[in-house]
Protein backbone atom coordinates (compact mmCIF):
# COMPACT_ATOMS: atom_id res chain seq x y z
CA UNK A 1 0.00 0.00 0.00
CA UNK A 2 1.09 3.42 -0.59
CA UNK A 3 0.10 6.41 0.90
CA UNK A 4 -0.57 9.56 -1.26
CA UNK A 5 0.88 12.67 -0.01
CA UNK A 6 -0.24 16.30 -0.82
CA UNK A 7 1.53 19.46 -1.12
CA UNK A 8 0.06 23.19 0.36
CA UNK A 9 -1.05 25.64 -2.03
CA UNK A 10 1.14 28.52 -0.93
CA UNK A 11 4.60 26.29 -0.74
CA UNK A 12 4.35 25.79 -4.64
CA UNK A 13 5.68 28.42 -7.28
CA UNK A 14 3.19 28.64 -10.01
CA UNK A 15 0.15 31.48 -10.60
CA UNK A 16 -2.50 29.29 -10.56
CA UNK A 17 -3.34 25.75 -9.12
CA UNK A 18 -2.93 23.98 -12.51
CA UNK A 19 0.73 25.51 -13.06
CA UNK A 20 0.84 23.89 -9.36
CA UNK A 21 -0.10 20.68 -9.56
CA UNK A 22 2.15 20.21 -12.54
CA UNK A 23 5.06 21.27 -10.53
CA UNK A 24 3.72 19.29 -7.86
CA UNK A 25 3.57 15.76 -9.85
CA UNK A 26 6.94 16.68 -11.01
CA UNK A 27 7.91 16.58 -7.69
CA UNK A 28 6.65 13.25 -6.95
CA UNK A 29 3.25 14.60 -5.01
CA UNK A 30 -0.41 13.34 -5.51
CA UNK A 31 -2.36 16.27 -4.62
CA UNK A 32 -3.13 19.86 -3.65
CA UNK A 33 -3.97 20.76 0.58
CA UNK A 34 -5.88 24.09 0.16
CA UNK A 35 -6.07 26.70 2.31
CA UNK A 36 -9.31 28.08 3.71
CA UNK A 37 -9.41 31.76 4.34
CA UNK A 38 -12.23 33.33 6.78
CA UNK A 39 -14.84 36.02 5.58
CA UNK A 40 -16.50 33.07 3.25
CA UNK A 41 -13.17 33.37 1.10
CA UNK A 42 -12.59 30.42 0.20
CA UNK A 43 -16.22 30.25 -1.52
CA UNK A 44 -15.45 32.81 -3.55
CA UNK A 45 -12.96 30.93 -4.78
CA UNK A 46 -15.49 28.74 -6.83
CA UNK A 47 -14.53 29.29 -10.40
CA UNK A 48 -11.17 29.06 -9.99
CA UNK A 49 -11.95 25.74 -8.13
CA UNK A 50 -13.82 23.89 -10.76
CA UNK A 51 -11.33 25.19 -13.25
CA UNK A 52 -8.80 23.22 -11.28
CA UNK A 53 -10.87 20.46 -10.91
CA UNK A 54 -12.24 20.47 -14.54
CA UNK A 55 -8.31 20.21 -15.31
CA UNK A 56 -7.60 17.57 -13.48
CA UNK A 57 -6.30 19.11 -10.22
CA UNK A 58 -6.25 16.90 -7.00
CA UNK A 59 -7.34 18.51 -4.33
CA UNK A 60 -7.65 16.44 -1.38
CA UNK A 61 -8.23 18.64 1.73
CA UNK A 62 -8.66 22.00 3.35
CA UNK A 63 -6.22 23.37 5.92
CA UNK A 64 -8.33 26.73 7.37
CA UNK A 65 -6.21 30.09 7.55
CA UNK A 66 -8.57 32.28 9.76
CA UNK A 67 -8.05 34.20 12.88
CA UNK A 68 -10.37 33.13 15.11
CA UNK A 69 -11.62 29.38 15.69
CA UNK A 70 -14.33 27.24 16.86
CA UNK A 71 -13.44 27.44 20.54
CA UNK A 72 -12.87 31.19 20.76
CA UNK A 73 -13.66 32.49 24.00
CA UNK A 74 -16.18 35.10 22.17
CA UNK A 75 -19.63 33.24 20.75
CA UNK A 76 -19.75 35.31 17.92
CA UNK A 77 -16.41 34.74 16.74
CA UNK A 78 -16.87 31.05 17.22
CA UNK A 79 -20.21 31.25 15.68
CA UNK A 80 -18.47 33.12 12.73
CA UNK A 81 -15.78 30.17 12.50
CA UNK A 82 -18.46 27.68 12.11
CA UNK A 83 -20.23 29.28 9.51
CA UNK A 84 -16.63 29.23 7.48
CA UNK A 85 -16.35 25.79 8.29
CA UNK A 86 -19.66 24.67 6.93
CA UNK A 87 -19.24 26.73 3.77
CA UNK A 88 -15.10 25.23 3.39
CA UNK A 89 -17.49 21.87 4.15
CA UNK A 90 -19.73 22.47 1.37
CA UNK A 91 -16.86 23.56 -1.51
CA UNK A 92 -14.82 20.72 -1.05
CA UNK A 93 -17.60 18.62 -1.33
CA UNK A 94 -18.52 19.90 -4.87
CA UNK A 95 -14.72 19.78 -5.87
CA UNK A 96 -14.79 16.03 -4.79
CA UNK A 97 -12.73 15.90 -1.56
CA UNK A 98 -12.07 14.11 1.31
CA UNK A 99 -12.07 17.02 4.24
CA UNK A 100 -11.36 19.97 5.99
CA UNK A 101 -9.76 20.34 9.07
CA UNK A 102 -9.88 23.23 11.75
CA UNK A 103 -7.93 23.29 15.50
CA UNK A 104 -9.93 24.28 18.42
CA UNK A 105 -7.81 27.78 18.43
CA UNK A 106 -4.34 28.66 17.00
CA UNK A 107 -2.82 31.76 19.28
CA UNK A 108 -5.87 32.59 21.53
CA UNK A 109 -4.54 31.75 24.86
CA UNK A 110 -1.85 29.63 26.62
CA UNK A 111 -1.48 27.99 30.24
CA UNK A 112 2.33 28.51 29.59
CA UNK A 113 2.44 32.27 29.71
CA UNK A 114 0.50 34.55 31.60
CA UNK A 115 -1.72 35.18 32.93
CA UNK A 116 -1.72 31.02 32.93
CA UNK A 117 -5.22 30.71 33.82
CA UNK A 118 -8.04 31.13 30.97
CA UNK A 119 -11.61 32.98 31.48
CA UNK A 120 -13.28 29.48 30.70
CA UNK A 121 -13.09 26.86 32.88
CA UNK A 122 -12.30 23.31 31.49
CA UNK A 123 -15.74 21.97 31.26
CA UNK A 124 -17.13 25.68 28.97
CA UNK A 125 -13.84 24.71 26.54
CA UNK A 126 -15.35 21.35 26.07
CA UNK A 127 -18.89 22.64 25.62
CA UNK A 128 -18.43 24.61 23.12
CA UNK A 129 -15.88 22.70 21.36
CA UNK A 130 -18.39 19.10 21.45
CA UNK A 131 -21.26 22.04 20.25
CA UNK A 132 -19.58 23.17 17.29
CA UNK A 133 -18.18 19.78 16.38
CA UNK A 134 -21.44 18.57 16.30
CA UNK A 135 -23.22 21.06 14.22
CA UNK A 136 -20.05 20.92 12.04
CA UNK A 137 -19.86 16.98 11.64
CA UNK A 138 -23.54 17.13 10.66
CA UNK A 139 -23.05 18.95 8.06
CA UNK A 140 -20.36 17.40 6.77
CA UNK A 141 -22.20 13.82 7.12
CA UNK A 142 -24.68 15.00 4.70
CA UNK A 143 -22.45 16.50 2.18
CA UNK A 144 -20.33 13.56 2.58
CA UNK A 145 -17.35 14.64 3.42
CA UNK A 146 -15.34 14.78 6.89
CA UNK A 147 -14.38 17.82 9.55
CA UNK A 148 -11.14 16.83 10.94
CA UNK A 149 -9.74 18.15 14.25
CA UNK A 150 -5.98 18.73 14.62
CA UNK A 151 -4.47 19.17 18.52
CA UNK A 152 -1.57 22.13 18.53
CA UNK A 153 1.16 22.34 20.89
CA UNK A 154 0.79 23.93 24.25
CA UNK A 155 2.39 27.31 23.40
CA UNK A 156 -0.69 27.35 20.62
CA UNK A 157 -3.30 25.87 22.08
CA UNK A 158 -4.87 25.48 25.72
CA UNK A 159 -7.51 23.31 25.03
CA UNK A 160 -6.40 20.71 22.58
CA UNK A 161 -2.76 19.44 22.38
CA UNK A 162 -2.62 15.28 22.24
CA UNK A 163 -4.04 13.14 20.06
CA UNK A 164 -6.01 11.56 22.75
CA UNK A 165 -7.96 14.44 23.59
CA UNK A 166 -8.89 15.11 20.15
CA UNK A 167 -9.87 11.30 20.13
CA UNK A 168 -12.23 11.86 23.09
CA UNK A 169 -13.94 14.80 21.87
CA UNK A 170 -14.74 13.31 18.50
CA UNK A 171 -15.89 10.13 20.51
CA UNK A 172 -18.07 12.34 22.53
CA UNK A 173 -19.68 14.11 18.77
CA UNK A 174 -20.02 10.18 18.00
CA UNK A 175 -20.25 10.89 14.15
CA UNK A 176 -18.04 9.37 11.54
CA UNK A 177 -17.83 12.74 9.70
CA UNK A 178 -15.79 14.24 12.63
CA UNK A 179 -12.19 12.69 12.52
CA UNK A 180 -8.38 13.48 13.82
CA UNK A 181 -5.63 15.33 12.34
CA UNK A 182 -2.00 14.05 13.60
CA UNK A 183 0.59 16.73 12.89
CA UNK A 184 4.12 15.67 13.07
CA UNK A 185 5.51 18.95 13.91
CA UNK A 186 3.04 19.40 16.72
CA UNK A 187 3.40 15.58 18.16
CA UNK A 188 7.08 15.86 18.32
CA UNK A 189 6.21 18.38 21.19
CA UNK A 190 3.42 17.01 22.74
CA UNK A 191 3.29 12.91 22.63
CA UNK A 192 5.99 10.93 24.88
CA UNK A 193 5.36 8.46 22.07
CA UNK A 194 4.31 8.93 18.74
CA UNK A 195 4.04 6.13 17.74
CA UNK A 196 1.90 4.98 20.52
CA UNK A 197 -0.57 7.81 20.43
CA UNK A 198 -0.73 6.98 16.54
CA UNK A 199 -1.81 3.31 17.39
CA UNK A 200 -4.10 4.99 20.13
CA UNK A 201 -5.52 7.11 18.08
CA UNK A 202 -6.27 4.60 15.07
CA UNK A 203 -9.70 4.49 14.43
CA UNK A 204 -10.17 8.41 14.48
CA UNK A 205 -7.62 9.12 12.71
CA UNK A 206 -8.18 10.99 9.27
CA UNK A 207 -5.47 13.00 8.06
CA UNK A 208 -1.93 13.15 8.88
CA UNK A 209 -0.06 16.64 7.98
CA UNK A 210 3.56 16.61 7.91
CA UNK A 211 6.98 18.82 8.59
CA UNK A 212 9.89 17.71 10.63
CA UNK A 213 11.13 18.76 14.00
CA UNK A 214 12.11 22.22 13.26
CA UNK A 215 8.65 23.03 11.52
CA UNK A 216 10.98 22.65 8.12
CA UNK A 217 10.45 20.31 5.20
CA UNK A 218 10.97 16.20 6.31
CA UNK A 219 14.44 15.44 6.24
CA UNK A 220 15.77 18.68 7.51
CA UNK A 221 15.15 17.82 10.93
CA UNK A 222 15.70 14.92 13.19
CA UNK A 223 12.13 12.96 13.27
CA UNK A 224 12.52 8.90 12.01
CA UNK A 225 10.07 8.88 8.80
CA UNK A 226 10.63 5.44 7.91
CA UNK A 227 9.43 4.69 11.28
CA UNK A 228 6.80 7.02 11.45
CA UNK A 229 4.88 5.74 8.10
CA UNK A 230 5.81 2.41 8.63
CA UNK A 231 3.82 2.93 11.72
CA UNK A 232 0.96 4.40 9.35
CA UNK A 233 1.31 1.72 7.10
CA UNK A 234 0.68 -0.97 10.32
CA UNK A 235 -2.29 0.61 11.13
CA UNK A 236 -4.00 0.32 7.55
CA UNK A 237 -4.24 4.20 7.54
CA UNK A 238 -6.38 5.06 4.55
CA UNK A 239 -5.68 8.97 4.49
CA UNK A 240 -3.09 11.21 3.04
CA UNK A 241 0.33 12.70 4.14
CA UNK A 242 0.03 16.54 3.75
CA UNK A 243 3.00 18.74 3.66
CA UNK A 244 2.48 21.76 6.11
CA UNK A 245 5.78 23.13 6.47
CA UNK A 246 8.42 25.86 6.05
CA UNK A 247 11.00 25.80 3.32
CA UNK A 248 14.50 25.62 3.75
CA UNK A 249 16.61 26.41 1.11
CA UNK A 250 15.70 26.47 -2.61
CA UNK A 251 11.80 26.23 -2.60
CA UNK A 252 11.87 23.73 -5.89
CA UNK A 253 14.35 21.77 -4.48
CA UNK A 254 12.81 21.55 -0.58
CA UNK A 255 9.33 20.32 -1.80
CA UNK A 256 11.34 17.46 -3.65
CA UNK A 257 13.72 16.53 -1.24
CA UNK A 258 10.29 16.15 1.10
CA UNK A 259 8.83 13.82 -1.63
CA UNK A 260 11.75 12.00 -1.49
CA UNK A 261 11.69 11.23 2.04
CA UNK A 262 8.40 10.44 2.25
CA UNK A 263 8.51 8.09 -0.53
CA UNK A 264 11.88 6.59 0.65
CA UNK A 265 10.17 5.93 3.83
CA UNK A 266 7.82 3.62 2.38
CA UNK A 267 8.97 0.02 2.66
CA UNK A 268 9.95 -1.59 -0.41
CA UNK A 269 8.50 -4.96 -1.63
CA UNK A 270 10.89 -7.25 -2.55
CA UNK A 271 11.65 -8.21 -6.15
CA UNK A 272 9.31 -11.28 -7.27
Amino acid sequence: MTIPIACQEQLLPGTDLIQKYALAVSLGYDGIELRGRGDLAFAQRLPELRRARAAGVVMPTVCVEMDHFIGDFDPARSADAVRNLRSQLSVLAELGGVGVMTPAAWGMFSRRLPPFEPPRPPAGDRQVLVDALGLLGEHARREGVVLFLEPLNRYEDHMVNRLDEAVTLCAAVGLPSVRVVADTFQMNIEEDDVHRALRAAAPYLGHVQVSDSNRYQPGAGHLDWPGLVRTLLELGYQGWLALECRLRGDPVRALQQAATVLRHAEPRRAAA
